[in-house]
C-alpha cells in the first residue's frame, strides 16, 4: 500500500461508526436551506449538526432541513444549542430521539450569554443522565484536560473542547490544553467553537485532533460555499502533516544544503 492510499483510508471512526471526513458542519446561520445544502456539499461533511430547538425537522408546513439535507445522506446529530441547564438539555434530546430516531447527540449545556462558554457541572450531570438512557453522547466542554477525563470516564464517547468562544473566530487559544486532552483521551477529541478559517481549521489538526466541528467560520463568511470547500481542504492538509511529522523548530538556521565537500 503506497503512502496517498494509507491516508485515503484515514478514517475517522466515532460511536463504532466510521467516516471518512474528519469535517463536521453545522446547518445554522444560512441565509437559506439551499445555501446550507450547498456548503454541506463543498465542505465534504458527512455529520451535520442540528439544533433541534431552532432548526424546523418536523414541521411540514414550513421548509424543513431535511427536504435539501438528507438524513439517509448525512448523519444528523442533534444538538442542545441554547440549552442553560441539564434539565432543558436532557429533555429537548429525548424529543429529538422520539422525533428523529437519533441516539448519537452534540450536548452542550451553557453558562451565559455573553461568553456561551460551557457550564461544565451542569454538563456533567446531563452526561450522566443521558449515557443512562442509551444516548451516544459527544459533548461540547471547556479546554480543561480535568474536566475532559471526568467526561471521558461518565462515558462520552466524543469530547469536543471549546477553541475559543462560539461564533468568535479567534482560532484555538490555549493549544497546550488541547494537546493535553489529545494525549490522554482513549475517545475521539474535535475542537468545537472558535475556528475563524482555514488556517484554524489546520493548526487543530496537525495538534491532533481527530476532527472540527463548525458552522459560524463558513455560514459567515462572505463566500459559504468557498469557505467550505477551503475548510474541507485545510482539515486534509493539517491531518497529512500530523501524520506525517512536522520537522523539529530550532533557534538557528540550518542550511537546507549539505556544508560537506564544499569547493
Amino acid at each position: 500500500m503506497n503512502k496517498i492510499t494509507a491516508v485515503s483510508q484515514d478514517t475517522f471512526i466515532v460511536a463504532g461508526r466510521e467516516y471518512r471526513s474528519r469535517l463536521l458542519v453545522g446547518t445554522g446561520k444560512y441565509k437559506d436551506f439551499e445555501e446550507t445544502a450547498r456548503a454541506i456539499e463543498a465542505s465534504g461533511a458527512e455529520i451535520v449538526t442540528v439544533a433541534v430547538r431552532r432548526v424546523n425537522v418536523t414541521d411540514p408546513g414550513k421548509p424543513m432541513l431535511v427536504d435539501f439535507v438528507s438524513p439517509k445522506t448525512y448523519t444528523y446529530l442533534p444538538n442542545t444549542a441554547g440549552c442553560y441547564s441539564a434539565q432543558d438539555a436532557v429533555r429537548t434530546l429525548r424529543l429529538a430521539r422520539e422525533a428523529g430516531g437519533w441516539d448519537l447527540v452534540k450536548l452542550e449545556v451553557l453558562g451565559d450569554q455573553k461568553t456561551l462558554f460551557p457550564n461544565v457541572v451542569e454538563t456533567l450531570a446531563a452526561a450522566e443522565t443521558l449515557i443512562k438512557e442509551g444516548f451516544k453522547v459527544m459533548v461540547y466542554t471547556s479546554d480543561d484536560p480535568i474536566i475532559a477525563k471526568k467526561l471521558e470516564d461518565l462515558g462520552c464517547c466524543a469530547i469536543m473542547p471549546l477553541a475559543a468562544p462560539i461564533g468568535s473566530g479567534l482560532g484555538i487559544q490555549n493549544p497546550v490544553n488541547i494537546r493535553l486532552i489529545i494525549e490522554q483521551s482513549k475517545v475521539p477529541v474535535l475542537v468545537d467553537a472558535g475556528v475563524g478559517t482555514a488556517s484554524d481549521a489546520a493548526i487543530a489538526m496537525e495538534l491532533g485532533c481527530d476532527g472540527v466541528l463548525m458552522n459560524t467560520a463558513i455560514a459567515e463568511a462572505k463566500d459559504p460555499i468557498k469557505m467550505a470547500r477551503a475548510m474541507k481542504l485545510a482539515i486534509e492538509a493539517g491531518r497529512l502533516a500530523y501524520l506525517a511529522g512536522r520537522m523539529p523548530k530550532k533557534r538557528y538556521a540550518d542550511p537546507s544544503s549539505p556544508l560537506a565537500g564544499l569547493i
